[in-house]
């Protein structure tokens, strides 16, 4: 059985191809090509099986049939809530809450964002796994990417490492930052003796936030945060080596007494659709206890 099919009526251009050097211009890996033919994909030309080695004509339709996923043993699937923007046949853009880890990890085995994608999946009958693009840390909030098969998956991955897939966060950071703009270009490792944190260390890997100012407040600053490279707590290692960290970012520093976590918002994400061919932005607002902060200092 397939999970799900892409479809190429071929053009004058490409008579002439091998299946195989065809597949391989439009980004079909040789993993991919493998899990189809030993795994019930298929590739068929005109309603019929064919190899790689087929020559292509002019008029022929071409169909891949992509095996089904199965998720992995300690992956449960839950019915939980989901909040989806967006959602075609190859992607799902979810505004995830506060508190819902992305993944299952060993303090937090169940009610992850993949758990619920698992459940949903399962209600529509879709025979795939979780695959998460872009991942949130377990209190942050909003949009997070998820492609619903593996192939689609690598394409993402590959715009990931040309920096095509964007993000944009906001947050409220302790103090008044006095500049309107700004890049922090630090490096940033796993700090010594410690499992989570991170810190500024110039044997870390590169890291580059650049950061805008929209509103400050008595306390605080309302700031908007675009990132060049994704590491781990990069916006709330950053902010803190600055000198203003994260509203409830008490791991970094911050004051926990307004908020029980960091105040941090995955609020857009733009990227090119790697199938319907067209770029794509979703938005999710910042959640209600960050606005009512707001609010109350305004």
């Amino acid at each position: 059985m397939a999970s799900f099919e892409l479809r190429w009526q071929i053009t004058a251009e490409n008579e002439g191809k091998i299946i195989k050097e065809f597949l391989k211009e439009n980004e079909i890996s040789k993993a991919a090509l493998t899990d189809i033919k030993f795994k019930n994909g298929y590739i068929t030309v005109n309603g019929n099986e064919e190899t790689v080695r087929y020559s292509l004509k002019k008029g022929d339709m071409l169909i891949i049939g992509f095996p089904e996923e199965t998720p992995s043993d300690g992956m449960k699937a839950e019915e939980l809530p989901l909040d989806i923007l967006y959602e075609d046949e190859f992607i799902i853009a979810v505004n995830k809450p506060t508190g819902m880890s992305t993944i299952p990890s060993r303090e937090h085995p169940n009610g992850s964002l993949a758990n619920a994608l698992l459940g949903y999946y399962r209600r529509i009958r879709l025979k795939t796994t979780a695959h998460i693009v872009t991942r949130l840390d377990r209190d942050t909030s909003g949009i997070v990417l998820i492609a619903k098969h593996r192939h689609i998956h690598h394409l993402f991955s590959k715009q990931q490492k040309l920096g095509k897939v964007n993000r944009e966060y906001e947050a409220l950071a302790e103090g008044i930052i006095a500049q309107n703009f700004g890049t922090i270009n630090e490096p940033i490792s796993r700090k010594k003796d410690s499992i989570i944190e991170r810190e500024v260390n110039p044997d870390g890997q590169y890291a580059c936030t650049h950061f805008e100012v929209i509103k400050r407040y008595k306390s605080f600053t309302h700031v908007k945060l675009r990132l060049e490279t994704g590491r781990t707590h990069q916006i709330r290692v950053h902010l803190s080596y600055l000198g203003h960290p994260l509203v409830g970012d008490d791991l970094y520093g911050g004051n926990n007494n307004f908020l029980s976590h960091q105040a941090l918002h995955c609020r857009k994400v733009s990227f090119f659709h790697p199938i319907i061919e067209k770029e794509m932005t979703f938005i999710a607002e910042v959640p209600a206890d960050m606005m009512k902060l707001m609010k109350g200092e305004g």
